[in-house]
């Protein structure tokens, strides 16, 4: 279905797709693009359905907070598909605490809800978890080894900065004008 469409898109010089074969990717790298997912969808469903996850959740009056959550979610996802992947899952690492904490402060004696509470904060913290241990591997994954490269000592030059500061001097250019005198004033 999809080299169908593939091949939709193609200049007719293009090669036509037959089948894909099997991803390149790495598996940190799959999962990361499957939370990026997960993470658009959750926050588009968090901004389109926030009076009814309020009202579920036993939080009327906390739409606007729901909605921003979906926002965060959103961006956390996008960056989570971008080139910096190992951002976008910190990010969303970090989004799960905050959604964890408010769910807690839903668990109160008072909601009526409290059962609905407890179980979304159950998925968040398990969410949560796949989100930590997948940031973990992809940082291992995409981490420097060894020391790290240090540039001081480097000028830019192949052949150091004395033998560039007199390369100039004595060249004229296609005008017949002498570049070097130019540059120094002699």
């Amino acid at each position: 279905m999809l080299n169908r469409i593939s091949n939709l898109a193609r200049s007719p010089s293009d090669p036509k797709v037959v089948r894909t074969g099997p991803s390149a990717l790495p598996t940190e790298d799959r999962i990361a693009r499957g939370l990026g997912w997960l993470s658009i969808g959750l926050g588009l469903g968090e901004i389109v359905m926030a009076p009814q996850l309020a009202r579920a959740l036993g939080m009327r009056g906390q739409e606007p907070l729901l909605r921003a959550f979906g926002a965060r979610e959103i961006a956390a996802g996008v960056l989570t598909l971008s080139v910096d992947k190992t951002l976008g899952l910190w990010a969303r690492v970090a989004g799960d605490g905050v959604d964890a904490a408010v769910l807690a402060g839903a668990m109160r004696n008072g909601n009526s809800k409290r059962g609905n509470a407890g179980l979304a904060l159950a998925m968040v913290l398990g969410i949560g978890a796949l989100d930590c241990i997948g940031a973990k591997a992809l940082s291992a994954r995409h981490a420097r080894r060894g020391a790290p490269r240090l540039y001081r000592e480097r000028s830019g030059f192949p052949r150091g900065v004395a033998a560039a500061r007199g390369a100039g001097r004595g060249y004229s250019g296609g005008n017949g004008h002498a570049i070097g005198t130019a540059i120094t004033g002699g």
